[in-house]
């Protein structure tokens, strides 16, 4: 039989089962095959759209003239709600399911939808070394067209949909960090339409503290309508080498000790178990040797989490050499390890070869057709949390989160956090050594329960000075919140810009104790 026909039968065997159980039982109990047939399909229409659009509007050399007139809109309709008495707090109008973060935002419903059609990039000034972007630009976008004109970004976040307003607003970071810290310290300029309808730029220094104000603010202060960000040469790719370690103070040893190698371009650590991990150190080069070449970023290709696990499988080091692109979007199509958890069988050689095209499924898409109950059940035995935790309390901060959630792999970078203005610093005057540990997965500790084990996970981080990324669930009580983050800078920038009649606290925008 012509395997397109077999491939059809099957596919028309799967469609009638899907019709005789129904669309809510199939994706309850068989998310993968909704997955496989709609959303798949459905995010590769999504990404070719979206690429051919800003193709056309970078060469039309349309998106500069179209600003303008886009933020004039913008500002016309914060003045109308004014003038139609601001009886309700004002948000986006980009709808949640839209967003990358699991959290599904119900202020939507109640506040009064700003529409901000703001998605191209406006500049490329390589004299200046910055690149001016609106803030619905992702990382796909960016990396693409950077890269082909012999440039990047510093520090370039994971999963190509992560967008810049996002990044800012919230926080950004990626295995560059421990040099150039978290993807605010790499922006020099922010574009902002305030509570009044202004338009306001600010650096570090014109109106400095706004600048270092917006950062965690989570659209607060006012709407974000472009950016200006650091540029610096790109390579061609990355040497990226490999390295088991087994114990856990060894593990923390190494990993810090290389992150405070600056020689390091990246560095990176994936923990498969309380003593085992890979710490993966990168240098950009030019010159590759050619039997070490590893195109990762294909679509055939195994995913990378798994690629890594190798190594330490075989208990031995490694030197491989990577494409800048394909290395930056390297956990993309696995969504780091997530997507194990929806396609069980995502990284078996036949699927990627037949289907690994059109991975990963668009997190939004996911967002979308997930259903209540999903939510819950996600909500209740799923974690996603990104934990910042100062490096000398790395150690400490695995074996709680081994006792309390057991999930694994956990995900390591360092990043550099300078003393500057803002909610999130050093408990110091200096600049200090952090690491961010990502936990995403179901969690294997048998007395986990959501908000119990969230919220002494949370104890922790408050006692050790460390932070949660805004993103993620989080049961913080108000005041525990303003104990974890530095809001005196924030609260004295609400009351000069009469944001608080204008727009939610932070605090109400994320906090499950507040949502609404």
């Amino acid at each position: 039989m012509d395997p397109v026909m077999y491939l059809a039968m099957l596919v028309a065997l799967l469609l009638f089962w899907v019709r005789r159980k129904g669309v809510e039982y199939v994706i309850i109990n068989h998310r993968w095959v909704f997955v496989c047939l709609f959303l798949l399909p459905l995010s590769v229409v999504f990404d070719v759209y979206y690429y051919l659009r800003a193709w056309l509007v970078f060469k039309m050399c349309s998106a500069p003239k179209q600003h303008d007139q886009r933020v004039r809109d913008i500002q016309r309709q914060v003045r109308e709600w004014k003038n139609q008495g601001s009886k309700t707090y004002m948000c986006t109008g980009r709808p949640g399911w839209l967003t990358v973060s699991l959290r599904v935002g119900k202020y939507k419903k109640t506040h009064k939808n700003i529409m901000i059609n703001l998605m191209d990039i406006l500049e490329v000034d390589t004299k200046q070394q910055v690149v001016r972007v609106e803030p619905l630009v992702n990382m796909g976008q960016v990396t693409a067209l950077l890269n082909s004109v012999g440039w990047t970004l510093p520090v370039v976040p994971e999963l190509d949909d992560l967008t810049v307003g996002g990044l800012i607003m919230g926080t950004g970071i990626e295995s560059s960090s421990h040099i150039y810290g978290l993807f605010q310290n790499i922006c020099v300029a922010y574009e902002l339409v305030l509570a009044d309808g202004s338009l306001v730029r600010c650096t570090e220094k014109e109106n400095p503290d706004l600048f270092y104000a917006v950062p965690w603010s989570c659209g607060t202060l006012g709407f974000l309508v472009a950016a200006e960000i650091k540029i610096i040469p790109a390579k061609k790719y990355v040497r990226l080498q490999y390295q088991p370690v087994k114990g856990l103070k060894k593990i923390c040893e190494t990993f810090s000790s290389e992150s405070q190698n600056k020689e390091n371009h990246f560095v990176e650590g994936l923990m498969y178990s309380l003593d085992e991990a890979v710490v993966m150190t990168g240098v950009l080069t030019d010159v590759a040797e050619p039997d070490k070449m590893n195109r990762i970023g294909y679509y055939y290709k195994p995913w990378f989490f798994k690629h890594v696990e190798k190594y330490l499988q075989e208990n031995h080091s490694a030197v491989e050499y990577i494409p800048l692109r394909h290395y930056y979007h390297r956990h993309t199509r696995s969504i780091f390890w997530e997507l194990q958890d929806i396609i069980p069988f995502g990284n078996n050689p036949l699927f990627r070869y037949i289907f690994g095209w059109m991975v990963p499924p668009k997190i939004s898409l996911l967002k979308l057709t997930q259903g209540e109950t999903i939510r819950k059940l996600y909500e209740q035995h799923h974690v996603v949390q990104d934990m910042l935790v100062p490096m000398k309390s790395l150690e400490k901060l695995i074996l709680f989160l081994h006792s309390e959630i057991n999930v694994y792999p956990l995900w390591l970078c360092p990043f550099n956090l300078p003393s500057l203005p803002g909610m999130v610093h050093p408990k110091g005057d200096e600049a200090e050594l952090y690491a961010d540990v990502g936990a995403y997965g179901e969690p294997r500790a048998k007395q986990f329960e959501a908000k119990a084990s969230t919220q002494q996970l949370e104890q922790f981080l408050r006692n050790s000075h460390s932070f949660q990324m805004l993103y993620a669930d989080c049961y913080l009580t108000r005041e525990e919140f303003w104990e974890m983050f530095d809001g005196s800078l924030y609260h004295k920038l609400r009351g000069q810009l009469n944001s608080k009649d204008a727009f939610p606290e932070v605090y109400d925008k994320i906090c499950k104790a507040a949502r609404h």
